[in-house]
């Protein structure tokens, strides 16, 4: 058989609708009491959380016990629900009355365990870290400044004194005397990282041989699809390319082409200057490539040796 103890008050902080136990008897569902608990027996303004469980009986043993249920069992059934006298429970905290309304909550359905929920959440005037602030709340407004801040005696002394024009005088005085900052370009240029990705060069070896081998690495690494190859195989087996054509308008210099070269063969070199008039002149071809290694070999070689350790 189950009873209901309905729990509700005004001055509650936390209202319980339902709460369900299951204790014996011989009444049928239809013909269930009610037992009105008085809210005098819960302690005021307190926590669930602050309670200590450890050192009282559950509430389910304190129900089941015989003097517990005794008034409930000698009730007739044709006696009004509503005027059933109240049956005088053991004393019990609020933490166990929480602790049944989770059972009840963890075994009801999901839409009975929302409707609960929001029914929580509307009656309580605070912020938690698992829900958003409820309707009425508010945050302080910027405390901003303004002149009615400060005392008569201080705006005249700012009016007057001029203190806020000495010090933008100081500023300017001190800033006069430091060397400039300016760089002159392009008389004057700041310094490269030999990480710098700028304009793409072929290299040579020093005998003059070029470094590609046609292994296609770059074309297919190339996330733009800037690169096109082709390649034949010569006379003593080795292969070498016949065109290597690179469309700068495609290329977003992310340097992979240059870290899966096994032969370091296609670099990008330190150069950032080489603006055009027309597009077709950012259309490099293989001798395009080979020129720019030629020109740039210097700076290539070292700057592929500054970068040796951490490759």
């Amino acid at each position: 058989m189950t009873f209901q103890f309905i729990i509700s008050s005004d001055d509650a902080e936390v209202r319980l609708t339902l709460i369900t136990c299951q204790v014996t008897g011989e009444l049928s569902a239809n013909q269930m009491p009610r037992v009105v608990i008085p809210l005098s027996n819960f302690p005021s303004r307190t926590h669930p959380s602050r309670q200590i469980l450890a050192s009282r009986p559950s509430l389910d043993d304190q129900l089941t016990t015989r003097s517990s249920i005794e008034p409930l069992l000698s009730a007739k059934p044709s006696v009004h629900l509503e005027r059933l006298p109240r049956a005088k429970l053991p004393q019990f905290t609020m933490a166990h009355a929480t602790m049944l309304a989770r059972r009840q909550l963890a075994s009801s359905s999901l839409s009975t365990r929302a409707t609960s929920i929001v029914g929580l959440v509307q009656q309580r005037g605070y912020a938690t870290p698992h829900g958003p602030p409820p309707a009425n709340f508010r945050t302080s407004k910027r405390v901003q400044w303004t002149w009615d801040n400060e005392s008569t005696l201080d705006r005249m002394g700012k009016f007057f004194l001029m203190t806020e024009m000495a010090r933008g005088m100081y500023v300017l005085l001190e800033q006069y005397f430091r060397p400039p900052y300016t760089i002159y370009y392009p008389f004057e240029k700041g310094p490269i990282s030999p990480r710098f990705r700028g304009e793409h060069a072929l290299r040579r070896y020093p005998s003059g041989e070029e470094r590609c081998i046609a292994c296609k690495l770059c074309e297919a690494i190339c996330p733009a699809q800037a690169i096109t190859i082709e390649a034949e195989e010569r006379a003593d087996g080795s292969r070498r390319t016949t065109k290597y054509d690179i469309d700068m308008t495609k290329c977003i210099y992310c340097g992979f082409c240059q870290e899966s070269c096994p032969v370091d063969a296609i670099v990008e070199s330190p150069n950032a200057e080489y603006a055009t008039e027309t597009r077709e002149e950012l259309l490099y071809n293989k001798e395009k490539l080979l020129s720019n290694g030629d020109k740039w070999e210097p700076e290539l070689a070292a700057a592929i040796r500054a970068d040796s350790p951490y490759r």
